[in-house]
């Protein structure tokens, strides 16, 4: 899985001008499923979600978590994260899962998030989505789930 995470004062998202999910401080959460990715990667991207020091303390660090500062999180699906242009001119998709094994891992994801008390919005997989990002800082993070286990 790779997320793009991005802290945030407030984000939403529209499909055809319905507001589908909103949430105030936090953190909003673009992800894309890989064609090899499992629920461990989905419990293991969820955990360094929640856990992502990337919240100002007292002395202006980036020490807080989402979980010390109860924020939300916001999470899109954007398998266009996957996209692998560095051949000619068109991203290749050829990485990202099909929509069968992909929801499913999404899903897991946001229960993993709210399993560790953290309320979640999503958008609508596989819809034409408007997502307004209110970037604080701004700030914004890369993850992957690959790791050794």
């Amino acid at each position: 899985m790779r997320a793009v995470v991005q802290r945030v004062v407030k984000g939403r998202v529209l499909v055809e001008d319905r507001e589908v999910g909103r949430i105030g401080h936090g953190l909003v959460v673009l992800l894309g499923v890989k064609k090899e990715d499992s629920e461990a990667d989905a419990r293991y991207l969820a955990d360094k979600v929640c856990n992502l020091r990337v919240f100002e303390d007292d002395a202006g660090k980036m020490n807080r978590s989402l979980l010390d500062i109860g924020g939300s999180v916001l999470v899109v699906s954007q398998f266009t994260l996957l996209g692998d242009a560095r051949k000619g001119r068109r991203p290749s998709f050829s990485e990202a899962a099909d929509p069968v094994r992909a929801i499913p891992l999404i899903d897991a994801f946001v229960s993993e998030v709210k399993n560790r008390g953290v309320e979640v919005s999503t958008g609508e997989f596989g819809e034409h989505m408007m997502v307004e990002i209110h970037n604080d800082g701004p700030c914004t993070i890369l993850l992957d789930s690959e790791r050794v286990f």
